[in-house]
């Protein structure tokens, strides 16, 4: 038996022409661009014949007679037993136009080929979507009744059957399958389509809530789910059928799920929370479409919007299909196929195989370049009080990845000898003196960046200044609070607006400040500091508000205590866990890589919770940690050598509190 099949290439039709060369003696000829030649080899071997028995025809889906050529028109002429048109666009993403040529304009070329060379039988692989969103049920017999095909999708599957129906000189039959998604044994699937739309909001809420937790979602209409395997196993089966010339067959779920339940389906295979409050979606059919366009028709909410769909991958056209009124009627496959076993598998017993497919190979966030080097490759990046600590830990990591990396710091000396230790492990580093507490040296630090490096990709904003210190201390120094917020504060604020403009120029640039973990927890004893920090946090919420839209990011990382020479003269913090300079140099890694508004430990997120839901607790919290660790040696003005010993309830507290100051 002979074949020749379009879209051979595609997800349905490469396991279609697989189960026809299954077939004894069979024959497949199959459509293909001449561009497409070098996918010949691949096809053979995936299909596991040679090329006699699976024969490249070159053509064009958008030419006339698929653009087939007189020689392989006369070859394929009176021998073609079963043609089967597979190739068309299956996405609502594609344009109208791009929808119209391949869908109509393509089968109607099909056609008249499949009239030339005096095909058998030509079986049509329509859509449901033919029927549009008619109400109700529809059946195999029904074509005409096709209502609501205002989609360009409806409206060019509806149009391309009826092409076939009218123009087809030969015998016909028709498939309409439903949404069809992964093969139901493998979870195999080649683009996002249809329910996997909804994958990244279900992951989204994995991520945030565990799966106990009930969530809120929307009900609406049935959506008819079918595998690729089903598809493929009825209509080679029913094709080869006799008596069934000019019918029509629902590939279909003869027990469809509603929204809601599809899923809820894929939550629980996925392991994330399931929706036990739904919000049947007609509801929002009531709300005056003049009330709906007027809220688009609103800046903020439309930019939220569409900002939302682009974040989970959603087609802006997507909610519409939620309502989908329309129940198939699958009874003449039910009898095409009794007595064959093939049947549709109920979504519940194969759907994790389609969500551990797609969060394994079709995933979107698998496609981002994730690496450090690929994000700052070429690159400028500037990271100041790069002399050491997470400076120092930071420039190595950098420079590594292939970024031009800068330093900055007051001390030539540590400068020169941090990049003798950058450069004695074979990469490059330029180091600039700069005290970023003096307004006048950060002015001309800027025109040097820029003149030697026409300005700066990434800035990271690392120089600060510490001071533990009670305020009781602190009632005659009043300088530690102006110098704290002149480095921790100022610099940063210097150095980041003067390099602001030339990011806005090219629109694309990064500011990353260090903060701390203070500012959440507002941690005692550290009022200059965390204040300090707090400013820099709020101006940067500014910021990023202010150049969200020029391509601009802001991340602020809530850093827990590291053990840097910062902290070295506070002898206490000897016996306290803390991050290494590396942690926090991973921190900062990982800032660069994913541009988060925020990085902070969940302990510094709980702290921030407790402060805005029961402040009183957390000051009775904070006071105790206050009154249990003593001032530092700098603070007494005395000189310790060794931190005192701790008693069991410091050992207690600060294990609890890790990363947390004292």
């Amino acid at each position: 038996m002979q074949y020749f099949v379009t879209g051979a290439t595609g997800f349905i039709g490469k396991r279609l022409v697989k189960k026809l060369l299954a077939r004894n003696d069979s024959v497949v000829y199959f459509l293909m661009r001449e561009e497409s030649r070098g996918k010949v080899a691949a096809l053979l071997e995936y299909w596991g014949v040679s090329e006699t028995r699976a024969i490249p025809v070159f053509g064009d889906l958008k030419s006339a007679r698929l653009g087939v050529s007189a020689s392989d028109i006369e070859t394929l002429t009176r021998k073609v037993d079963h043609f089967f048109h597979l190739a068309a666009v299956y996405d609502l993403k594609a344009d109208a136009e791009e929808q119209m040529a391949v869908n109509v304009e393509g089968t109607r070329n099909t056609v008249a080929l499949a009239n030339a060379i005096g095909a058998r039988c030509l079986h049509h692989v329509s859509s449901i979507a033919a029927a549009g969103l008619f109400e109700g049920i529809f059946r195999e017999d029904m074509f005409e009744e096709a209502e609501n095909l205002d989609h360009p999708y409806f409206a060019t599957k509806h149009e391309s059957e009826k092409i076939v129906r009218q123009e087809c000189e030969g015998a016909f039959r028709v498939y309409r399958p439903g949404m069809v998604v992964g093969d139901s044994k493998t979870g195999e699937m080649d683009k996002i389509d249809g329910p996997y739309y909804f994958f990244k909001l279900i992951q989204r809420l994995r991520q945030i809530l565990p799966p106990w937790m009930p969530a809120i979602g929307l009900e609406g209409g049935r959506i008819n789910i079918v595998p690729v395997d089903y598809v493929v196993d009825a209509m080679d089966y029913i094709a080869h059928l006799p008596d069934l010339d000019g019918r029509c067959f629902h590939l279909t779920d003869p027990e469809p799920m509603r929204v809601g339940d599809v899923l809820n389906t894929f939550a629980r295979a996925a392991h994330a929370p399931t929706m036990s409050v739904r919000i049947n979606a007609a509801l929002l059919g009531f709300i005056p479409k003049s009330i709906t366009k007027g809220m688009m028709a609103l800046t903020p909410v439309r930019r939220v919007r569409n900002a939302l769909m682009k974040d989970l991958g959603l087609p802006d056209d997507v909610m519409q299909f939620i309502n989908y009124p329309t129940r198939f009627d699958n009874r003449d496959a039910a009898r095409a196929l009794k007595g064959s076993d093939i049947k549709c598998p109920r979504l519940e017993d194969y759907a994790y195989r389609i969500w551990d497919y797609w969060e394994r190979n079709l995933d979107p966030a698998l496609f981002i370049d994730r690496t450090l080097h690929g994000q700052v490759a070429g690159k400028v990046v500037l990271v100041t009080g790069g002399s050491s600590g997470i400076g120092l830990a930071a420039a190595h990591k950098l420079a590594e990845a292939g970024a031009v990396t800068i330093i900055c710091g007051r001390d030539e000396e540590k400068l020169a000898e941090a990049k003798k230790e950058i450069n004695d492990r074979g990469y490059e580093v330029i180091t600039y003196s700069v005290d970023v507490a003096n307004m006048e040296d950060c002015d001309r630090f800027v025109k040097l960046l820029i003149e030697n490096h026409g300005g700066i990709d990434i800035l990271v904003n690392n120089a600060g200044r510490s001071i533990r210190r009670g305020i009781e201390s602190s009632y005659d120094r009043f300088h530690d609070f102006e110098r704290t917020m002149q480095l921790n504060y100022f610099g940063a604020l210097r150095l980041t607006m003067g390099l602001l403009p030339r990011m806005v120029e090219r629109k694309r640039g990064h500011v990353i400040n260090i903060s701390s973990i203070g500012v959440l927890t507002n941690a005692p004893r550290f009022s200059a500091y965390v204040a300090s920090k707090a400013a820099l946090d709020a101006w940067t919420r500014c910021a990023a508000s202010e150049f969200a839209d020029v391509n601009i990011k802001f991340t602020t990382i809530n850093m827990p205590l590291v053990r840097t020479p910062m902290i070295a003269p506070t002898k206490i913090y000897q016996n306290v866990p803390t991050l290494t300079p590396e942690d926090a140099a991973d921190l900062i890694a990982q800032a660069i890589v994913d541009k988060p508004v925020r990085i902070a430990t969940r302990l510094g997120i709980l702290g921030e919770v407790v402060h805005a839901l029961l402040p009183r607790v957390a000051q009775i919290i904070m006071n105790t940690s206050f009154r249990m660790f003593p001032d530092s040696t700098a603070a007494k003005n005395a000189d310790e050598k060794k931190a005192p010993p701790m008693s069991a309830d410091q050992i207690a507290l600060q294990q609890l509190l890790r990363g947390v100051h004292f």
